[in-house]
């Protein structure tokens, strides 16, 4: 395809001087051209195959960026990014120095939130619109979010405060409810069974068959049959959101653009709170994806389209992901008190073979980390041993649920903390950089740092042993390739071990910048601790390694500020020890999105960088009791 009328669209106000005639040839452009980058670059696929209409609507109807645009989550807004300026940059999507796979404010104009978590368009979309009041603007305000977000308490708290006037001022925001059914795995929860139990209601059936004996063999029985089908689902499902204060239209089908257009431009046309709720399939236009659309969820690299997703021809490592989901399965045979909690992540966290071989035991509670928090400490009051697996950056919406209802309590939660560190092209919003720092600072609750594949094993099984919350963090992707023991045996209780014994220096590593730690070591004839724990810290070893080397390096994949670093800088203190020490970690920074490898390098934490910043600082044999601490 050679992309004719796409390549004549550099902004919304060229699209919107098309004939609307024109349209549905440049969804069909925009279609296989989103598809054609992704397979180029990896990414996010079948919620981006099934925006595509929608997303033109929206520019075609709304003046923007003046009108503002707030995209849920943003995993889907590859189309509005096509659209809006960077069609030429789809080829550095995710990429080191490339766009973002979500908005960005410091991106374009039209990017006017930045978003990546769930639920928070609504809340944003409504700030917007009453900050037009204030400032006597007059612009439109619209939230596009799918039905799995919808299912996060967040949105509900915006709904119910967008829908009613302040101070007499009623926000002209428009929600956009992309009912596609499905977030990344299949959403659960009683909302949203909520639209087929009206449906199958008392009320509406006595009604229904109320009229069908009324019209039986009437020439209006066929109609009202025929008008049923088509009206049942426009009236009756709105009456949660119009309790709100909203104006419901819908549902309609977010694939044709001319049932959209005309009904964006109406709801347009009116003030106030309104909602809109489409219905969309992921994967739309590419078979392979709408028959398997969790399985098209994102490529993780390139691909032919022709084909689809192929295994490679070598396994991989196992992933830390893998790891855990077999040893939650192990485990659950061996306890039967262990439960397994997701927020909406099952493929993700690698629950997949857990869901289907304990399904009375496997608990997706949606997308709504709180509750999954505090529903774990409730099950853990009755005696029963909940596994919470969650990604690092997910955990930090539940913070309050686990310092209030977990570790005051001091019940026996764990952690499961996937994704801790950097995260490559997802970038900074879902970077694990801070839950060292956040934990490790909370009265009962340790903290483990396993450093490969088998350890993370044995800091499972251990942390689950423990009488109290634990959280266990891992990152994304493989380890360091160490097989990985069957049997499952309990580490010593906030212990590390030395790896090396060198001289002069002795490094600290925490998690698995272990091995680039002994690559470094090698160079520099330096001692090196797997230290295991951050929370309970080996003080005992980390006094041993102070007072027989002449300089200390701390190691993590994790924020420097109150991080592992910071924890033996306090022991130390505690001790009364003066040494220097150099702390290595991730800088005060949002670290952007890119290759994992290659990030790692930028941040000094590969071995090359490891031994570069040890020699900066101490030199290759200078008197270090002498050097200040740092």
């Amino acid at each position: 395809m050679n992309y004719a009328l796409l390549k004549t669209i550099n902004s919304p106000a060229d699209l919107r001087r098309l004939p609307r005639a024109d349209l549905s040839r440049l969804a069909d452009e925009l279609r296989a051209y989103l598809l054609e980058s992704v397979a180029k670059t990896g990414g996010h696929l079948s919620s981006n195959l099934g925006t595509v209409e929608l997303t033109i609507a929206l520019h075609y109807v709304f003046n923007t960026p003046e009108d503002r645009l707030v995209w849920d989550v943003g995993h889907q807004t590859y189309p509005h990014k096509i659209l809006t300026g960077r069609r030429d940059q789809m080829g550095g999507l995710r990429q080191l120095g490339g766009i973002s796979g979500f908005p960005r404010r410091d991106e374009s104009p039209y990017d006017t939130f930045g978003t990546a978590h769930s639920s928070t368009s609504i809340s944003a979309a409504h700030g917007m619109a009453m900050a037009a009041k204030l400032k006597g603007e007059d612009r439109k305000a619209v939230a596009i979010i799918g039905d799995g977000a919808m299912t996060a308490g967040m949105a509900f708290e915006a709904l119910n405060n967008a829908g009613i006037p302040h101070e007499g001022v009623l926000g002209n925001v428009l929600v956009i409810l992309n009912d596609n059914d499905m977030s990344i795995s299949p959403p659960v929860g009683a909302l949203n069974k909520y639209l087929a139990r009206l449906m199958s209601g008392k009320f509406y059936a006595a009604a229904r068959e109320g009229a069908k004996s009324v019209l039986k063999n009437t020439p209006l029985y066929e109609f009202a049959r025929r008008f049923e089908e088509h009206t049942k689902g426009m009236v009756v499902p709105g009456t949660i959101f119009e309790e709100f204060g909203f104006n419901y239209v819908g549902p309609i089908d977010g694939h044709d653009l001319d049932a959209l257009i005309p009904t964006l431009e109406n709801l347009r046309d009116r003030g106030g709170a309104q909602f809109l709720h489409v219905v969309t399939k992921k994967g739309q236009g590419y078979k392979l994806a709408e028959a398997d659309p969790v399985k098209y969820h994102a490529a993780s690299g390139k691909f032919d389209p022709a084909i689809g997703f192929v295994k490679p021809a070598t396994p991989p490592k196992p992933a830390f992901t893998q790891i855990f989901g077999d040893w939650l399965c192990d485990m659950a045979e061996q306890d039967q008190r262990l439960v397994g909690i997701t927020p909406a992540m099952r493929e993700g966290s690698g629950m997949v073979e857990f869901h289907k071989r304990f399904p009375t035991r496997y608990f997706d509670v949606g997308i709504a980390e709180q509750h999954a928090v505090t529903y774990a400490a409730g099950l853990a009051c009755e005696g029963l041993k909940p596994v919470v697996a969650i990604y690092s950056t997910f955990l930090q919406r539940a913070y309050d649920q686990m310092v209030h209802d977990v570790a005051i309590q001091n019940l026996p939660v764990l952690f499961a903390l996937d994704r801790a560190g950097l995260v490559g092209a997802d970038g900074a919003t879902h970077a694990g950089n801070y839950d060292i720092a956040y934990t490790r600072c909370i009265p009962n609750m340790s903290v483990l740092t396993p450093a490969d594949e088998n350890e993370c094993r044995q800091a499972l099984f251990t942390g689950f042993q423990h009488a109290g919350p634990v959280t266990v963090r891992y990152p994304r992707g493989a380890g360091a390739g160490v097989a990985i023991s069957k049997a499952m045996s309990a580490q010593p209780w906030g212990k590390g071990e030395v790896r090396r014994r060198g001289s002069r220096i002795a490094i600290l590593a925490f998690g698995t910048v272990l091995y680039p730690a002994l690559a470094a070591a090698e160079k520099l004839d330096a001692t090196v601790a797997n230290m295991r724990f951050v929370k309970p810290l080996d003080h005992e070893l980390v006094a041993e390694l102070a007072r027989t080397h002449e300089a200390l390096v701390t190691i993590e994949e994790g924020c420097i500020m109150g991080g592992a670093g910071s924890a033996v800088l306090e022991s130390l203190q505690a001790a009364g020890i003066t040494v220097p020490v150099l702390q290595l970690g991730l800088p005060d920074v949002f670290v952007e999105h890119g290759d994992p490898t290659k990030l790692m390098a930028q941040c000094g934490l590969d071995a090359p960088g490891i031994e570069h910043s040890i020699q900066a600082r101490f030199g290759s044999r200078p008197a270090l009791r002498a050097a200040a601490n740092g």
